[in-house]
């Protein structure tokens, strides 16, 4: 609408980026005054180093390169047509348990306080996935995210996610569909194992912005986001779930840092022990049979 969309504070090579840090936003701040409206996106970078500032919402990100023009404009969008989260209807039909509700609305409240990234822990068997699914439904429909990108560790696990997205939000589009190799950018739901994103966003032509995504939900990330798959993580600019089933007291201190929540103290839990004691229970305890086998 004729107005400015971002400012790029631009400092030597030799100099550290935050140096035009102020500057960056002042420009913006005096940007607005003339013209009105939204405070413009900010950045500051020294050639090497890009920084990302969402003034009012987000303090500053690292990124990995500049937003594309239809970047910008979503972001502007999605800034502009967000709605409140805290009373936000959730769809039951999705995942209506209370727990699973109880998880959503605290992901909900973190979103809402600008937080970026989450990690929930629930046990095998209690619907992670359906959780997640109803979460992005509610956040497609608020406006806080286009785009969601549903990081597996397995083509099995894939396929299986694709299923559940298909069963229970048919209307979103989805990529991979059936045989589709190469990364298309017209849908809002995106299921990938790890390996491929990371050849994705490696490959020379970086087919994807690191601001294509606006979330990404990590299965299992105790297990799969360390060495090289944090690269993914790092890439993109998004505000991050993960979703794991290992119990609170097993999980590596590095995954709550990860994830920006207290060391041992998830976004929520839910554990196998309340699962299992539940009135009427959700999950049956296990029985251990001990065989002895012939062979050595």
């Amino acid at each position: 609408d004729g107005k400015p969309l971002a400012v790029v504070e631009a400092k030597k090579s030799t100099v550290d980026a935050n140096i035009g840090k102020e500057q960056a936003k002042q420009y913006c701040s005096n940007i607005q005054k003339q013209f009105g409206g939204e405070i413009p996106f900010c950045f500051y970078t020294n050639g090497h180093d890009i920084f990302f500032w969402d003034l009012d919402n987000y303090p500053p990100k690292k990124v990995y390169g500049f937003p594309t023009r239809d970047d910008l404009e979503r972001y502007t969008y999605i800034r502009q047509k967000r709605k409140s989260l805290s009373g936000e209807f959730i769809n039951t039909k999705i995942a209506g348990r209370d727990y699973q509700i109880g998880a959503i609305r605290a992901v909900l409240e973190a979103v809402e306080k600008r937080k970026r990234r989450f990690l929930l822990v629930m046990a095998t068997g209690t619907g992670k996935t359906r959780t997640c699914i109803a979460l992005v439904d509610a956040l497609m429909r608020t406006g806080w995210a286009e785009r969601v990108l549903f990081l597996v560790d397995r083509i099995a696990l894939r396929d299986q996610t694709l299923d559940a997205f298909k069963e229970h939000l048919p209307n979103e589009p989805r990529w991979p569909k059936q045989g589709e190799k190469e990364i298309v950018k017209d849908r809002r739901i995106y299921v990938s194992t790890y390996p491929t994103m990371l050849n994705v966003i490696r490959s020379e032509e970086k087919s994807l912005s690191p601001h294509f995504f606006d979330l990404i939900v990590v299965d299992e990330s105790h297990r799969s986001i360390y060495n090289t798959y944090q690269e993914v993580l790092n890439y993109f600019n998004t505000i991050t779930l993960g979703l794991t089933a290992t119990p609170t007291d097993v999980i590596d201190h590095n995954t709550f840092n990860l994830f920006e929540v207290e060391d041992g103290v998830p976004t929520y839990a839910y554990s196998y022990d309340e699962a299992v004691n539940h009135i009427p229970p959700y999950l049956c305890n296990f029985q251990v049979m001990k065989i002895k086998t012939r062979f050595q």
